[in-house]
């Protein structure tokens, strides 16, 4: 007999689920500050583990098999799962920088993106910006599209609303999408950042999902590296990714990697979390 585990969490369950996201949000604010020129991805990757383990939980990344980082690192054309490594950090970069944690049993999973300073080209800064800025946009409208969806898919109708909103004629990744959390880092249901004709599976009390666009600057093809991990655009245009954890109750939503919940973010949406009780 087979059993199938439902997408859909208890609300204990979802009460578990709030300390890995916290300890997720945790790593990625003691990483932001040290993104900075001259520091190598292998040192941020090192803080991200040493903050996740004082904390007592596991980074998920390093029980995904063949993987042993904490962090996956992506820098300018990279948009995901870049390996930290001897990379030096250079003015100028957009680094995006992906993380999870595991703790009891649960998981959270987030992505950032910061742009290191350079006072020497403010037009390459200003323009990779930008890029980042409309990427962690549309992963708010995509959030804020789940207070009131009634189909997951709405989520990338949202997000890819919102991108082709900016003028930019940014691409979307087509290859690589959001997914369920839970009890493991990547579980159904599947998470797109555009428009999809099956809408897919019910939002209703007990969904986790991770969202998470994955935005370029010009076309949306990619190609994965010769290390078999790192992805790409196959024109050399700078990517970004941003990423939350989020759960739907019986209250309204809650961004599990993010302290307020997800308040600051929402708040431009017209979309207020309700802390799950």
């Amino acid at each position: 007999m087979v059993f199938r585990r439902s997408i859909y969490k208890t609300p204990a369950q979802l009460r578990a689920m709030v300390a890995p996201g916290l300890i997720t949000a945790a790593a990625l604010d003691a990483v932001r500050p040290a993104v900075r020129a001259g520091v190598t991805t292998a040192e941020l990757d090192g803080i991200a583990e040493a903050t996740i383990v004082d904390r007592g939980a596991e980074s998920n990344f390093q029980l995904v098999r063949g993987y042993r980082h904490t962090t996956c690192i992506s820098v300018n054309q990279e948009v995901v799962h870049g390996i930290p490594g001897d990379r030096v950090l250079q003015p100028g970069d957009i680094v995006s920088i992906d993380c999870g944690a595991q703790f009891e049993g649960w998981n959270g999973d987030s992505a950032i993106t910061i742009v290191v300073p350079d006072p020497e080209r403010p037009e390459l800064v200003a323009r990779r910006q930008r890029l980042s800025d409309v990427t962690e946009g549309s992963l708010w409208a995509g959030i804020a599209a789940l207070a009131s969806a009634s189909r997951v898919g709405e989520i990338g109708d949202a997000v890819q609303t919102y991108v082709e909103s900016s003028g930019e004629g940014y691409g979307i990744l087509r290859d690589y999408v959001g997914h369920g959390i839970g009890r493991k880092m990547h579980e159904g249901p599947t998470v797109f950042n555009y428009r999809v004709e099956d809408l897919g599976p019910e939002v209703r009390p007990g969904l986790c999902v991770a969202i998470e666009p994955m935005i370029v600057g010009g076309d949306e093809a990619t190609l994965v590296e010769d290390d078999d991990w790192t992805v790409s655009t196959v024109d050399g245009e700078d990517g970004s990714h941003w990423e939350h954890s989020v759960a739907v109750h019986d209250g309204g939503i809650w961004v599990l990697t993010a302290p307020d919940g997800g308040a600051a973010g929402l708040a431009a949406f017209g979309v207020t979390p309700t802390p799950i009780s």
